[in-house]
Order: structure tokens, then C-alpha cells, then sequence
């Protein structure tokens, strides 16, 4: 059996190491996971009320059009019923649209140290990658608007921009949108939107209003909790969403994950918990690191990323060790680790951690 030959190099997407693997392997009994961006404080309680409700409706297929879900969306973001796509994850959505508007000889661009899955999906198409390095962490976009051909179909901004967690700013943004061709497709992927309370801050919505060639991304896996249930959705014009659901799996959102989703959007108050207390944690990981000297990017998300000033893959093993999951070995910035905001015990024992493994690791060397 022989594999598509554009596939057969692709790496397997690899998430942040399970808390159950470390604790197996090295013999902990308490371990803490800051690599995977998870909400720290866990999804709403109407989330899991709603969750409770749908267990007698097990053995009955979801809504494949998520009408109850898209009714409530669309309502609290001002856009039409015909605006929105689900997906499992907002990835799944990213994977619909590389197959929806991408075939071999087409160009796609986006950053060389950005979300993985923008590049993957887009092999997987046959489509020639164009990667734009970051400039101090950030997209660089008149970079990237010079790398327009008449061959490009999709720009990829990923706004805050993971790994790095840096912000294109509307004003850059504006002046982008403004030179791109209206036949370049431009996704914003706003995973860590509802983090954000800076106004200089582009909202994609109002982008999506504005040009037809715009799609934003959003999930309910970050500041809502519902990683496990994967749920995601993305917002564009009636044609461009036409055209993406038109290569959506039948059923690709569960039940569960629809009514998780449309309990936790009423859901305000836990919203606006999250967004406090997460902004704490980010003063207190970046005050630290001024502390300790380690530069790190600004943080708009509820992740930073900071430079260890040592080769980030030993560093990460030493912090496994104490109990610890980061995440590292980033292509373009060897020393740097990337480490998710947790709750003030665990951004304590981090420190902590991250202390002693320096001093150790500086002995080492």
C-alpha cells in the first residue's frame, strides 16, 4: 500500500506530554501540565449542566448543522445564521478550508514559527508553503503581503500568533487588508481572542463585515474550558462558508460539545473570571522573568513565551522531572520555552521549578 508521496514526510502532531505518561515514566505522584494552553480553572457550570442534560441522548446523532448552537452565535456576534461554520476544534476547521480552496501549484503564506497545522493541511493539499520569519516574535506583514503572487489563495494570521504570543495590531492589520488582493483568502485565527482586553486589538468580526476575502477562527477549547469536547467555529462571508461546509464530515460536532458551547456563551461571569485571572498570572510570569533576566515576548494570551537562555529541550526534561510539562524545541527559537498561565499555586511552583533548574542546568554546563 503506498500513501500519497506528499504525506509520507509529515510528522505527527504532537500535543503536550500527557500528565498520566509523566507521572508513569518518572514515578511522580503530582504533576503539573502548562503546555497545552488549557483553561486552568476549568469550563463554566452551566457547561456541565448542559453536558448532564444530553446523557440520555447518547445513542441519537447531533444536529449536523448545530442550528441551536448557531442561533445563539450568531446572535451575540451580530452575524447571520449562513456566517458561521463548527468544526471539531477550530483545527478541524483550518484542515476544511486547506481542502475547500487549496489544490496543488497553489501558494499559501504564513509565518515560519507559527500554528503547526496551517502548514500541515496545506501539504497535505500539495500546496507550496510560504513561510515569512517573525520579526521580534511578531508577523511581519508587509513581508508577507510582498510574498503575494498570483498564485497565492491563503494568508494565515494567527493573532495572538501561538507560540510566540505576540498581537498584529489593528492598525497593521488595516493597512494589510487594505493592499492584499480581494482574491487572497485571509484567515484570522483568534484562538486566544476573549483573553485580550487591549484596544489596539483587531476584532475579526468587523474584518469579516468589511472584506468578503476574510475568515476568523475562534474556540471554545481556550478561555470557555472545552478542550476535551473539541469545538471550534469559524465566521466569514455567506459564499466562503458555503464553500467550506460543502467539505464537512456529516456529525463532526457532538451533541455534548453543542450544548457545552451554547451553555458556556451565557455564561459571562466565568468569561470574565477567566480573563481576570489570567491577566494576574501573565503579570506575575512576566514580572518573575524580568526577575530572573530571561527576556521574554509580550503576552496576550494565556501563554508566554520566554527565553531560558539554555537549550530549551534540556530544559524542558529537567522541569519534567520535578513534575513540570512545558513545552519546547521550537525551530526558530532553540532556547526558548513556551509555558501556559496556570492558576497562582502552579505559576508558583513553575518559578520555583524553573529556578532551581537553571542553577542546575548552569552547573551542568
Amino acid at each position: 500500500m503506498q500513501p500519497k508521496s506528499n504525506i509520507v514526510h509529515l510528522p505527527v502532531y504532537q500535543p503536550g506530554k500527557p500528565i498520566e505518561d509523566v507521572k508513569r515514566e518518572l514515578g511522580l505522584t503530582e504533576v503539573t501540565k502548562l503546555a497545552s494552553n488549557e483553561n486552568p480553572f476549568g469550563c463554566s457550570e452551566l457547561a456541565k449542566q448542559a453536558i448532564m442534560n444530553e446523557i440520555g441522548n447518547t445513542s441519537v446523532y447531533p444536529d449536523g448543522a448545530a442550528v441551536a448552537l448557531t442561533d445563539t452565535l450568531a446572535s451575540q456576534l451580530g452575524v447571520g445564521k449562513d456566517q458561521l461554520i463548527f468544526g471539531a476544534g477550530s483545527d478541524e476547521v483550518i484542515l476544511m478550508i486547506a481542502r475547500a480552496f487549496l489544490v496543488k501549484g497553489d501558494e499559501t503564506i504564513m509565518a515560519d514559527e507559527t500554528f503547526a497545522q496551517y502548514k500541515h493541511n496545506a501539504e497535505i493539499e500539495n500546496a507550496a508553503i510560504i513561510e515569512v520569519p517573525l520579526k521580534d516574535g511578531k508577523h511581519d506583514l508587509p513581508a508577507m503581503l510582498a510574498k503575494v503572487t498570483d498564485r497565492s489563495k491563503i494568508v494565515w494570521i494567527c493573532n495572538p500568533n501561538n507560540p510566540t504570543g505576540t498581537i498584529v495590531t489593528k492598525e497593521e492589520l488595516d493597512v494589510f487588508m487594505a493592499q492584499v488582493p480581494a482574491s487572497v483568502l485571509v484567515v484570522l485565527d483568534e484562538a486566544y481572542c476573549e483573553y485580550i482586553d487591549d484596544p489596539s486589538y483587531p476584532d475579526g468580526v468587523d474584518y469579516v463585515k468589511a472584506y468578503p476575502n476574510v475568515i476568523a477562527l475562534r474556540t471554545f477549547s481556550k478561555i470557555y474550558g472545552l478542550a476535551s469536547l473539541r469545538i471550534g467555529y469559524g465566521i466569514g462571508r455567506p459564499d466562503i462558508i458555503r464553500f467550506v461546509n460543502q467539505v464537512r464530515e456529516p456529525f463532526n460536532t457532538t451533541r455534548y460539545a453543542q450544548a457545552a458551547a451554547r451553555a458556556a456563551l451565557g455564561d459571562h461571569a466565568f468569561v470574565q473570571s477567566c480573563r481576570d485571572r489570567n491577566a494576574e498570572g501573565l503579570r506575575y510570569l512576566q514580572e518573575q522573568f524580568d526577575r530572573l533576566g530571561l527576556s521574554h515576548f509580550p503576552a496576550y494570551g494565556n501563554f508566554v513565551m520566554f527565553d531560558a537562555q539554555r537549550p530549551s529541550a534540556i530544559v524542558f526534561e529537567e522541569l519534567l522531572k520535578k513534575g513540570i510539562i512545558t513545552r519546547a524545541r521550537w525551530t526558530y527559537y532553540p532556547t526558548h520555552i513556551r509555558i501556559t498561565v496556570g492558576s497562582r499555586e502552579q505559576n508558583e511552583k513553575f518559578i520555583q521549578a524553573l529556578e532551581q533548574v537553571l542553577q542546575e542546568v548552569a552547573v551542568q554546563a
